[in-house]
């Protein structure tokens, strides 16, 4: 199962580098990393994406802890969060094309930042699914090149699982 965990660590050289070895040494990959400044100054969040089950999970955040400077670990995975992604997309897109390239991408909010006599370059912001879905529907033109942010995220301080509310509009 993939699990999403957060971790907030003191904003230190090396840092990162002992986090990635934690993982390398036990042998576990990172599937999606993102790190940037917190909202406390000297403190950077990464948020990563890794796979295991909950115990596999519970040694993972028992041996982060253990590094210096990391001050907290959760696993969000099943806590209702906000999660958002940035994707650049280069699509082939040429004069027949491109009219269509454009209305598939304002489908999806995402927005053209690029235009070349061929193809363009469109970015998207959003959840995952929300990537997988576009990529997808604009495959048929020819995708050139994808450039993909890790996931970031932050807990609901709400509480309110938009997930289980859109499990319930789908049932109706």
């Amino acid at each position: 199962m993939k699990h999403t965990l957060s971790v907030l660590v003191e904003d230190e050289a090396g840092v990162l580098t002992r986090i990635a070895g934690l993982f390398a040494r036990r042998g576990f990959n990172i599937e999606s990393l993102a790190v940037g400044p917190a909202e406390q100054l000297g403190i950077s969040r990464i948020t990563m994406v890794v796979t295991g089950d909950d115990r596999v999970i519970e040694q993972l955040t028992k041996q982060l802890y253990k590094l210096i400077h990391v001050l907290k670990v959760q696993d969000i995975t099943e806590t209702p969060c906000v999660e958002r992604e940035l994707m650049l997309l280069k699509v082939n897109a040429n004069s027949t094309t491109r009219s269509e390239v454009v209305e598939l991408a304002q489908i999806f909010r995402a927005r053209v930042v690029d235009v070349a006599e061929d193809s363009l370059i469109i970015e998207v912001v959003g959840d995952p699914g929300k990537m997988v879905a576009i990529v997808q529907v604009l495959n048929k033109f020819g995708i050139r090149e994808i450039s993909r942010t890790g996931k970031i995220a932050l807990t609901r301080e709400s509480g309110v699982n938009t997930e289980y509310l859109k499990s319930l509009e789908a049932k109706i």
